[in-house]
Protein backbone atom coordinates (compact mmCIF):
# COMPACT_ATOMS: atom_id res chain seq x y z
CA UNK A 1 0.00 0.00 0.00
CA UNK A 2 1.32 3.45 -0.87
CA UNK A 3 2.14 5.87 1.92
CA UNK A 4 1.50 9.58 2.11
CA UNK A 5 4.44 11.94 1.89
CA UNK A 6 4.68 15.71 2.13
CA UNK A 7 6.44 17.22 -0.90
CA UNK A 8 7.66 20.81 -0.88
CA UNK A 9 6.55 22.16 -4.24
CA UNK A 10 7.83 25.60 -5.20
CA UNK A 11 6.75 25.48 -8.83
CA UNK A 12 10.34 25.26 -10.05
CA UNK A 13 12.20 22.63 -12.02
CA UNK A 14 13.77 20.84 -9.05
CA UNK A 15 10.67 20.57 -6.89
CA UNK A 16 8.62 19.28 -9.83
CA UNK A 17 11.22 16.56 -10.40
CA UNK A 18 11.25 15.65 -6.70
CA UNK A 19 7.44 15.34 -6.82
CA UNK A 20 7.66 13.01 -9.83
CA UNK A 21 10.23 10.87 -8.04
CA UNK A 22 8.00 10.62 -4.96
CA UNK A 23 5.16 9.40 -7.17
CA UNK A 24 7.47 6.93 -8.93
CA UNK A 25 8.53 5.53 -5.56
CA UNK A 26 4.93 4.77 -4.69
CA UNK A 27 4.10 7.64 -2.37
CA UNK A 28 0.80 9.50 -2.36
CA UNK A 29 2.11 13.07 -2.31
CA UNK A 30 0.58 15.90 -0.35
CA UNK A 31 2.15 19.04 -1.84
CA UNK A 32 3.02 22.12 0.22
CA UNK A 33 3.72 25.46 -1.44
CA UNK A 34 4.85 28.47 0.58
CA UNK A 35 3.91 32.01 -0.35
CA UNK A 36 6.77 33.62 1.55
CA UNK A 37 6.77 37.18 0.25
CA UNK A 38 8.77 36.38 -2.88
CA UNK A 39 9.00 38.97 -5.65
CA UNK A 40 6.27 37.41 -7.80
CA UNK A 41 3.42 34.91 -7.77
CA UNK A 42 4.44 33.09 -10.94
CA UNK A 43 6.04 30.17 -9.15
CA UNK A 44 2.99 29.76 -6.88
CA UNK A 45 0.74 29.66 -9.94
CA UNK A 46 3.11 27.11 -11.48
CA UNK A 47 2.93 24.98 -8.34
CA UNK A 48 -0.86 24.94 -8.55
CA UNK A 49 -0.75 23.80 -12.17
CA UNK A 50 1.83 21.13 -11.40
CA UNK A 51 -0.13 19.82 -8.42
CA UNK A 52 -3.24 19.46 -10.56
CA UNK A 53 -1.41 17.88 -13.49
CA UNK A 54 0.50 15.44 -11.31
CA UNK A 55 -2.60 14.42 -9.32
CA UNK A 56 -1.36 15.11 -5.81
CA UNK A 57 -3.56 13.88 -2.99
CA UNK A 58 -3.85 17.37 -1.54
CA UNK A 59 -2.20 20.71 -2.25
CA UNK A 60 -1.84 23.37 0.44
CA UNK A 61 -0.61 26.90 -0.28
CA UNK A 62 0.41 28.47 3.03
CA UNK A 63 1.66 31.96 3.78
CA UNK A 64 4.66 33.03 5.84
CA UNK A 65 5.79 36.61 5.22
CA UNK A 66 9.58 36.67 5.03
CA UNK A 67 9.36 40.08 3.35
CA UNK A 68 8.73 41.42 6.85
CA UNK A 69 12.41 40.66 7.53
CA UNK A 70 13.88 41.24 4.07
CA UNK A 71 17.58 40.54 3.72
CA UNK A 72 17.36 38.93 0.28
CA UNK A 73 16.91 40.11 -3.30
CA UNK A 74 13.89 37.78 -3.41
CA UNK A 75 12.15 39.35 -0.39
CA UNK A 76 13.48 42.91 -0.32
CA UNK A 77 14.02 45.89 -2.60
CA UNK A 78 17.44 44.69 -3.73
CA UNK A 79 18.57 44.17 -7.30
CA UNK A 80 18.68 40.61 -8.61
CA UNK A 81 22.22 39.98 -9.94
CA UNK A 82 22.37 39.20 -13.64
CA UNK A 83 24.96 38.64 -16.31
CA UNK A 84 27.86 36.41 -17.17
CA UNK A 85 29.51 36.86 -13.79
CA UNK A 86 26.85 36.04 -11.24
CA UNK A 87 26.37 34.08 -8.03
CA UNK A 88 26.97 30.78 -9.80
CA UNK A 89 30.55 31.91 -10.48
CA UNK A 90 31.31 33.05 -6.93
CA UNK A 91 32.25 31.30 -3.72
CA UNK A 92 30.28 33.87 -1.71
CA UNK A 93 26.70 33.25 -0.62
CA UNK A 94 24.67 35.43 -3.05
CA UNK A 95 22.15 38.13 -2.23
CA UNK A 96 19.38 35.85 -3.59
CA UNK A 97 19.83 33.62 -0.52
CA UNK A 98 16.72 33.96 1.67
CA UNK A 99 17.77 33.71 5.34
CA UNK A 100 16.69 30.38 6.87
CA UNK A 101 14.20 29.71 4.06
CA UNK A 102 14.64 25.94 3.86
CA UNK A 103 14.67 25.69 7.66
CA UNK A 104 11.30 27.43 7.70
CA UNK A 105 9.96 25.43 4.76
CA UNK A 106 10.96 22.10 6.26
CA UNK A 107 9.49 23.13 9.62
CA UNK A 108 6.17 23.84 7.93
CA UNK A 109 6.37 20.53 6.07
CA UNK A 110 7.21 18.75 9.33
CA UNK A 111 4.19 20.26 11.08
CA UNK A 112 1.84 19.09 8.34
CA UNK A 113 3.54 15.68 8.12
CA UNK A 114 3.03 15.21 11.84
CA UNK A 115 -0.69 15.95 11.50
CA UNK A 116 -0.93 13.55 8.54
CA UNK A 117 1.18 10.93 10.32
CA UNK A 118 3.26 10.87 7.17
CA UNK A 119 6.91 10.38 8.16
CA UNK A 120 8.36 11.09 4.70
CA UNK A 121 9.16 14.61 3.47
CA UNK A 122 10.56 15.36 0.00
CA UNK A 123 12.53 18.48 -0.87
CA UNK A 124 14.16 19.29 -4.21
CA UNK A 125 17.42 20.78 -2.96
CA UNK A 126 20.63 20.22 -4.88
CA UNK A 127 24.27 20.66 -3.86
CA UNK A 128 25.97 20.27 -7.25
CA UNK A 129 24.68 22.82 -9.80
CA UNK A 130 23.36 25.39 -7.34
CA UNK A 131 23.99 28.90 -6.02
CA UNK A 132 25.88 27.95 -2.88
CA UNK A 133 23.02 28.34 -0.42
CA UNK A 134 23.97 26.83 2.97
CA UNK A 135 20.53 25.27 3.47
CA UNK A 136 20.90 23.07 0.37
CA UNK A 137 23.71 20.95 1.80
CA UNK A 138 23.49 17.33 3.01
CA UNK A 139 24.78 18.37 6.44
CA UNK A 140 21.80 20.66 6.88
CA UNK A 141 19.31 17.94 5.94
CA UNK A 142 20.96 15.46 8.33
CA UNK A 143 20.75 18.03 11.12
CA UNK A 144 17.07 18.69 10.38
CA UNK A 145 16.29 14.99 10.54
CA UNK A 146 17.86 14.91 14.00
CA UNK A 147 15.79 17.94 15.00
CA UNK A 148 12.62 16.22 13.76
CA UNK A 149 13.40 13.21 15.95
CA UNK A 150 13.75 15.46 19.00
CA UNK A 151 10.93 17.93 18.44
CA UNK A 152 7.92 15.80 17.45
CA UNK A 153 5.47 13.43 19.06
CA UNK A 154 6.65 10.67 16.76
CA UNK A 155 10.21 11.17 17.99
CA UNK A 156 9.20 11.20 21.65
CA UNK A 157 6.85 8.22 21.42
CA UNK A 158 9.29 6.18 19.37
CA UNK A 159 7.12 5.58 16.32
CA UNK A 160 8.49 5.68 12.78
CA UNK A 161 10.97 8.56 12.59
CA UNK A 162 10.68 11.35 10.06
CA UNK A 163 12.90 11.07 7.01
CA UNK A 164 13.93 13.94 4.77
CA UNK A 165 14.23 12.75 1.16
CA UNK A 166 16.44 14.85 -1.12
CA UNK A 167 16.60 12.70 -4.28
CA UNK A 168 18.35 15.43 -6.31
CA UNK A 169 21.04 16.33 -3.78
CA UNK A 170 24.03 14.91 -5.67
CA UNK A 171 22.79 15.23 -9.27
CA UNK A 172 23.88 17.78 -11.84
CA UNK A 173 21.18 19.99 -13.32
CA UNK A 174 21.43 18.02 -16.57
CA UNK A 175 20.93 14.74 -14.67
CA UNK A 176 17.92 16.20 -12.89
CA UNK A 177 16.38 17.27 -16.19
CA UNK A 178 17.00 13.89 -17.84
CA UNK A 179 15.45 12.16 -14.82
CA UNK A 180 12.40 14.39 -14.95
CA UNK A 181 11.92 14.00 -18.69
CA UNK A 182 12.08 10.22 -18.28
CA UNK A 183 9.31 10.52 -15.67
CA UNK A 184 7.18 12.70 -17.92
CA UNK A 185 7.60 16.02 -16.12
CA UNK A 186 6.29 18.92 -18.23
CA UNK A 187 9.00 21.50 -17.60
CA UNK A 188 7.03 24.03 -19.61
CA UNK A 189 4.77 24.30 -16.58
CA UNK A 190 7.62 25.10 -14.19
CA UNK A 191 8.98 28.55 -13.37
CA UNK A 192 12.46 29.21 -11.96
CA UNK A 193 13.34 32.84 -12.79
CA UNK A 194 14.10 35.25 -9.95
CA UNK A 195 12.92 38.26 -11.97
CA UNK A 196 10.29 37.43 -14.61
CA UNK A 197 8.39 40.11 -16.52
CA UNK A 198 4.70 40.88 -16.15
CA UNK A 199 3.77 38.13 -18.60
CA UNK A 200 5.75 35.55 -16.62
CA UNK A 201 8.56 35.24 -19.16
CA UNK A 202 11.94 34.48 -17.57
CA UNK A 203 14.77 36.99 -17.79
CA UNK A 204 17.34 34.43 -18.96
CA UNK A 205 20.11 36.26 -17.10
CA UNK A 206 19.69 35.69 -13.36
CA UNK A 207 21.54 32.89 -11.60
CA UNK A 208 18.53 30.59 -11.57
CA UNK A 209 17.92 31.07 -15.31
CA UNK A 210 21.59 30.55 -16.14
CA UNK A 211 21.78 27.31 -14.18
CA UNK A 212 18.54 26.09 -15.71
CA UNK A 213 19.50 26.93 -19.30
CA UNK A 214 22.96 25.40 -18.90
CA UNK A 215 21.33 22.26 -17.52
CA UNK A 216 19.00 21.90 -20.48
CA UNK A 217 21.90 22.50 -22.88
CA UNK A 218 24.00 19.83 -21.15
CA UNK A 219 21.03 17.45 -21.23
CA UNK A 220 20.66 18.01 -24.97
CA UNK A 221 17.13 19.35 -24.57
CA UNK A 222 15.34 22.63 -25.13
CA UNK A 223 13.87 24.46 -22.16
CA UNK A 224 10.14 24.85 -22.94
CA UNK A 225 9.59 27.65 -20.41
CA UNK A 226 9.04 31.16 -21.85
CA UNK A 227 11.95 33.61 -21.91
CA UNK A 228 12.03 37.28 -22.82
CA UNK A 229 15.00 36.53 -25.05
CA UNK A 230 15.64 32.92 -25.97
CA UNK A 231 19.16 32.06 -24.87
CA UNK A 232 21.55 30.12 -27.02
CA UNK A 233 22.53 26.71 -25.68
CA UNK A 234 25.81 26.79 -23.80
Amino acid sequence: MSRRAVVLLSGGLDSATALAIAVEQGYRPCALTLRYGQRHEREVDAARRLAEAMSVTRHVVAAVDLRAFGGSALTDDLEVPKGERGPADSEDIPVTYVPARNTIFLSMALAWAEVLRAPDIFIGVNAVDYSGYPDCRPEFLDAFERLAALATRAGVEGSRPFRIHAPLIDLTKAEIIRRGLALGVDYGMTRSCYDPDASGAACGECDSCRLRLAGFAAAGARDPAPYRVRQRRR
